[in-house]
């Protein structure tokens, strides 16, 4: 990290082993370009510290951080209403709570829109991705939990959208491939050329969008439950969450016992307000543990 010949780093690894590499990269007063969304679930609060003592910026590469960080471009912060984080719904969109209960893992892995690794795919489909979404979001734009929604969209068109005080609503539009959030964040928010096919906005008779069920899909209340928490809250959430998808695919617990796994997981580990760069690494440590246990499911320790 702290090599001379090179100015940004891309944080792109899985879950919480992005952290410790994010801090090391921001110490050393490089710029980050974020594809891990779990560096700022599990330590948003001492990660932004460390961002405002340090002239590094963050450029998110998650394509509706992108959205939203293109979308404010040259808006004054104040005039910000609210944050509008799309969704693609996952594979169970359309699925019955009942039909959501039985639901086995190849049924799972198969993503209507983006081609992922299986835990992220897993993430959609509880739509625990799109809680961690908002975690982030909270954290990279500076807006209070409460103005920060989530959104249906299951063409996976509109990536974001910012809402504003007078009433306009910005959007960011592009056909449902990685690159060109990539393309954006390295380029350093600049717009680098691209011979990839554009948006054609006839090709789609209809975007609709519709609000997401938070009981077929109750990691989704993960969010305001950690942000109204505080502390080490998202990390024990997060660190649950990784052995439970690693034991569903293993067919060791069952779609829905990935929340009952997170929800067990919080009971059973203390709760710290303001915890330490140390304090993280021990809770994301002590809840791996604890839900290992839960399910029978070893991952490895990152």
């Amino acid at each position: 990290m702290e090599r001379p010949d090179f100015d940004t780093v891309v944080t792109a690894t899985v879950g919480y082993s992005g952290l410790l590499p994010t801090v090391r990269a921001i110490r050393a007063g490089k710029q980050i370009a974020l594809a891990n969304k779990e560096t700022l679930v599990v330590a948003g609060e001492l990660v932004t510290r460390l961002l405002r003592e340090s002239p590094v910026r963050v450029i998110p590469v998650d394509s509706e951080h992108s959205a939203i960080y293109q979308c404010l471009v040259g808006e004054d912060p104040a005039t910000v209403e609210k944050l509008i984080i799309t969704a693609s719904g996952g594979p169970f969109r359309s699925f019955s709570k009942e039909q959501i209960e039985s639901v086995t893992p190849s049924q799972a892995l198969r993503h209507p829109r983006w081609n992922m690794g299986a835990k992220i795919t897993i993430d959609s489909a509880t739509m625990l991705n799109k809680a961690f979404e908002i975690i982030e979001a909270r954290w990279l734009f500076d807006v209070t939990p409460d103005r920060i929604e989530a959104v249906v969209h299951p063409q996976s068109i509109v990536h974001s959208m910012v809402e504003f005080i007078d009433g306009a609503v910005k959007a960011q539009l592009g056909i449902p491939d990685m690159r060109l959030p990539i393309r954006y964040a390295l380029g350093d928010a600049s717009r680098l050329p691209s011979s990839e096919r554009p948006l054609s906005l006839t090709d789609y008779a209809q975007l609709t969008f519709e609000k997401p069920d938070p009981e077929k899909f109750p990691c989704l209340k993960l969010a305001p439950y950690a942000l109204n928490r505080g502390g080490n809250a998202a990390c024990i959430i997060n660190a649950a969450n990784e052995v439970a998808v690693r034991a569903f695919l293993d067919e060791k617990i069952s779609f829905p016992e990935i929340y009952g796994t997170i929800m067990r997981t919080l009971d059973a580990i203390p709760f710290i307000q303001s915890p330490t760069l140390d304090d993280y690494v021990e809770t994301h440590r002590a809840a791996i543990t604890f839900a290992e246990q839960l399910t029978g499911c070893k991952i490895p320790l990152r």
